[in-house]
């Protein structure tokens, strides 16, 4: 009985605290309508919802913070399209081998070639932008961009590299193979840092990549590349979203 007479309270408590909560949502949507009620009308047409006031609609007119965005996207493109060289073009040095995939939009490209039997990709990423602060407080780092180098042959294994292209000179980060029978969900063993290996063994595979046409002397050619194309993405960057705020 006693254990009755609780669940009598709890739900009679319980049907209290909903039937506040629902007149407390009726009180809400009653002061919702009340101000957009109360809220000047620019446009009588086009009703937003028919559960709506018949007096309501909205305005037509582009807020003020639009217009603001509007003119400082405007400033930035005329700027862009200043600083920008259009007849700027980068030659790729002499025996340069790989053809180059520069797809508009993408924040990389991509070298690709055959080679032995082998496919050889490589993703050159935009250089980081580098402000005159950055300069000031790291005068002594060099210019880089990072690449990834994938190397497959005809067994179905592929080798791959990251790397960081300088100015004058090419850096193996790591390296690792990969093998087609590992499941995606085996973590293979990816060796040890490359500068930990054995020096000759580091020689050797900047030998095996400068073979391939992976070179130190692409490297300058590769950095003015994707300095001009990161140029180019950002004006197109900044039309598109001028386009968006302006639908």
């Amino acid at each position: 009985m006693a254990f009755s007479s609780i669940l009598r309270r709890s739900a009679s408590s319980f049907a209290s605290l909903a039937v506040r909560a629902l007149r407390s949502q009726r009180n809400c949507h009653s002061a919702i309508f009340a101000a957009l009620n109360q809220t000047r009308i620019v446009s009588s047409e086009n009703r937003l919802s028919p559960f709506l006031p018949p007096s309501f609609s909205y305005s037509t007119k582009r807020p003020s913070s639009d217009e603001n965005l509007l003119r400082v996207l405007d400033s930035e493109i005329q700027c862009a399209e200043e600083t920008i060289d259009r007849n700027r073009v980068e030659d790729a040095p002499d025996g340069f081998p790989f053809k180059i995939e520069d797809k508009p939009g993408s924040a990389t490209i991509t070298l690709s070639r055959k080679y032995e039997g082998e496919e050889i990709k490589v993703e050159v990423s935009c250089p980081k932008c580098v402000t005159s602060d950055d300069i000031q407080a790291y005068s002594d780092e060099k210019e880089s961009i990072p690449l990834v180098i994938s190397i497959a042959n005809g067994s179905g294994q592929c080798i791959k590299f990251d790397c960081v292209a300088y100015t004058d000179n090419l850096d193996i980060d790591c390296l690792g193979i990969k093998n087609p029978e590992n499941s995606e969900d085996q973590i293979a063993y990816e060796g040890r840092d490359f500068q930990d290996l054995d020096e000759n063994l580091q020689k050797a595979f900047h030998k095996y990549l400068a073979i391939r046409g992976i070179r130190a002397s692409a490297a300058n050619f590769l950095y003015g590349y994707m300095i001009n194309k990161d140029s180019r993405e950002y004006l197109m960057w900044l039309k598109m979203l001028k386009k968006f705020v302006e639908a």
